[in-house]
């Protein structure tokens, strides 16, 4: 039996492909893969240095957190040590265009699935201290740029209500941490205006990145990281100066950051 135990949401590609693949070098570290995707899961596993296995469902289903609970309770004796929720989805268009049943499309994964399954796996993650939970948010979710504010509202309330856990479960032994993505050129996101010119193609960071400050909230129990890390200044910026910062988003220089939103 290996010493730990890691489970990973939105894992069959993009992010939580590369958390994987970084986690699985981990000595000692048996990694669960979860996505809707059976065929891309297994393909991964099969790829790691470590061992590995699968769970293919979509958590919007109703009894998703109950068949991820089984999972580890019939093939890993209840244990959890570290849970990294990865799964996501983008959107964009003006609230004027696509109304709530955008707001509704994204907060039901993004932020209702993961709140959903952290209930049904905290006593295990709590039975397993020292353990740790990673909340792969977004950059989008300090600021609320044009186009994106569906997506950016339901990784705000992920990143606040993280915060908040992470106060409550801190007594039991539970670390809460947050990643916090900026632009990331994915399978689902390539990203492609952003790469295609010099001006903004400094915006990029890379899967890689992102899956190093997963494993370093996780694993070094850090509290937040922003990647690139020099978008850690958004949220900084947005406070000591909203007037520049609504005046920018209001501005057409902000037209390049509305025409991509990331898979997380």
């Amino acid at each position: 039996m290996t010493d730990r135990l890691a489970l990973i949401t939105g894992a069959s590609s993009g992010l939580g492909a590369a958390a994987a693949r970084r986690l699985a070098r981990e000595p000692g570290l048996h990694v669960v893969l979860v996505a809707r995707r059976a065929e891309r899961l297994e393909q991964l596993a099969a790829s790691l240095l470590g061992p590995a296995t699968t769970l293919a469902l979509d958590l919007l289903d109703e009894d998703a957190p109950a068949r991820v609970r089984a999972h580890l309770d019939e093939h890993h004796g209840g244990r959890l040590n570290l849970l990294v929720n990865n799964a996501g989805v983008g959107g964009r268009g003006t609230f004027a265009d696509t109304g709530h049943a955008m707001v509704r499309r994204t907060m039901a994964l993004n932020f209702d699935a993961q709140v959903r399954l952290v209930e049904a796996l905290l006593p295990l993650l709590r039975a397993s201290s020292p353990s740790a939970i990673v909340n792969v948010a977004s950059t989008a979710g300090r600021i609320g740029r044009p186009g994106v504010g569906a997506y950016s509202a339901s990784k705000a309330a992920f990143s606040v209500w993280s915060d908040s856990l992470r106060a409550e479960e801190h007594p039991h032994g539970v670390h809460v941490g947050i990643v916090m993505p900026g632009f990331i050129p994915t399978e689902g996101f390539p990203q492609r205006e952003l790469a295609a010119k010099r001006r903004t193609r400094w915006m990029l960071g890379t899967p890689e990145q992102a899956a190093e400050a997963i494993a370093q909230v996780g694993l070094e129990r850090r509290a937040e990281r922003y990647v690139p890390r020099f978008y850690g200044a958004v949220g900084a910026l947005r406070t000591v100066a909203p007037g520049l910062v609504r005046r920018v988003l209001a501005s057409k220089r902000a037209d390049v950051l509305t025409t991509t939103t990331r898979r997380g």
